[in-house]
């Protein structure tokens, strides 16, 4: 029985790697889309989220049911498919983000360019970021790692909340512009989400090596970074 779980606990591993591979490339997908106004490629990272990040994330979620049902996994086992469960769910989460992004994208690469008061390529460098290291605590089970990821979340929430006040500004500036202004507001708020998601999964990273529930616990980060 152990060698037959630990067999579909590693062909699960796979699953959520790939998955996770899947959901970081169509964010990055969306997000040149956005910054270079290319219609075809934000069309492409909708299409893709649709075909197989809906369906990876079913796939996952089936097999950790089937693992608890036939196996009834306990200790690092138990821990390792719940927070596979959880971080199925974020990463889910955030494909839905890139295909908004991308549809922000796609309207904003056909209407009339304007001048956008806010930096939004430091927003997505940020965000990425956050999700490539989250991704990879996942990868190496580093649970370091994680703690710096949940650290950096408060700097994406500061951008968001400058952008806020600054596209603000700019539609009282530029009453024309406002529909325009609203979706750079949008895809500011779809990056925030972004970067939660990536600290969810950070937090889920910590849990499965040490068994250490992390929520709210982004104070302690900041101290020790």
């Amino acid at each position: 029985m152990p060698t037959h779980l630990h067999r579909e606990i590693e062909r699960l591993k796979q699953q959520i790697l790939a998955l996770s591979a899947v959901v970081e490339e169509n964010v990055q997908r969306s997000v040149h889309a956005l910054v270079e106004r290319d219609t075809a490629l934000a069309a492409e990272a909708i299409r893709l989220d649709d075909d197989e990040v809906d369906t990876a994330e079913v796939d996952v979620e089936e097999e950790c049911l089937k693992i608890l049902a036939l196996y009834q996994p306990v200790a690092s086992d138990l821990r390792f498919i719940i927070a596979v469960l959880k971080i199925n769910g974020d990463l889910e989460r955030i494909g839905d983000m890139a295909v908004n992004i991308a549809e922000r994208a796609n309207f904003l690469s056909g209407a009339c360019p304007v001048d956008v008061p806010i930096d939004i390529r430091t927003m997505c460098e940020r965000a990425q970021s956050m999700l490539k290291r989250s991704l990879d605590a996942l990868v190496n089970l580093d649970s370091a790692l994680a703690r710096e990821v949940c650290a950096g979340d408060d700097e994406v929430d500061e951008l968001n909340r400058r952008n806020y006040a600054a596209i603000q500004e700019g539609m009282r500036a530029n009453p024309d512009d406002i529909e325009c202004l609203m979706h750079y507001l949008a895809v500011s708020r779809h990056l925030e989400r972004i970067g939660d998601h990536a600290t969810n999964i950070a937090e889920d990273v910590i849990y499965m090596v040490e068994g250490e529930i992390a929520r709210h616990r982004s104070a302690d980060y900041e101290t020790q970074f």
